[in-house]
């Protein structure tokens, strides 16, 4: 499938509207299956003093020892750490969801930590993370879904759009899966459809129309 751009309309300079809590850009980086290199082709060509909080949330299996905090903090210029109950998003950070938790945002920008069960949704939920930042963010959350299986995410962009945030997605050719991005296309709620090497570009785009 050859990777579409503006998807669906969205207003060039649209006034920022402040009937939602955080007064700042974040963007959620959601994935799955072949997450880590997307991940980090994403979160390279972002400085140091970023000007948005960064979530990221990869599917992981909470019975195996996690490494991918520590393996992004060494591949982008953004203080990389691992989410806590009650952490502070802040921006030029990126939080990393825990294996075995949904991570929840708060309308004082914190972050909230649920512990999983065994069954569905997908661990860490995409879903969950999205649905709360649209309606704490509003307008300047940005979406972004990655590589994965599944269809994680869909549920969540459908929030993210309707409280006025903006999405992407990353393309078919580009994707190692094309379950999430493909599922998050099918809404037809995708702003831009996106090859991995523009994806980081486009978000810095993004983030300074809301700066």
């Amino acid at each position: 499938m050859r990777a579409r751009r503006e998807v669906r309309d969205r207003r060039p300079g649209e006034p920022v509207t402040p009937d939602f809590p955080l007064r700042f850009p974040v963007v959620a980086l959601v994935t799955s299956a072949g997450g880590l290199e997307a991940l980090t082709r994403v979160l390279a060509p972002l400085p140091a003093d970023f000007p948005a909080a960064v979530l990221v949330a990869q599917h992981l299996d909470p019975a195996r020892t996690s490494h991918l905090t520590a393996i992004l903090a060494a591949r982008t210029a953004l203080r990389v750490g691992e989410a806590a109950d009650g952490d502070k998003l802040a921006a030029g950070a990126a939080l990393v969801v825990p294996a075995g938790r949904h991570l929840l945002v708060t309308s004082d920008a914190r972050i909230g930590l649920l512990d999983t069960g065994d069954l569905p949704p997908a661990r860490p939920s995409a879903d969950l993370l999205l649905a709360t930042l649209a309606v704490t963010c509003g307008p300047r959350a940005l979406a972004v879904v990655l590589t994965g299986k599944g269809t994680d995410a869909q549920t969540g962009i459908r929030a993210i759009a309707h409280c006025g945030g903006t999405v992407f997605a990353q393309d078919e050719g580009t994707s190692a899966h094309f379950g999430m991005p493909g599922a998050a296309i099918g809404t037809g709620l995708v702003h831009a459809v996106l090859p991995l090497s523009g994806i980081g570009a486009a978000i810095l785009d993004h983030v300074a129309r809301y700066t």
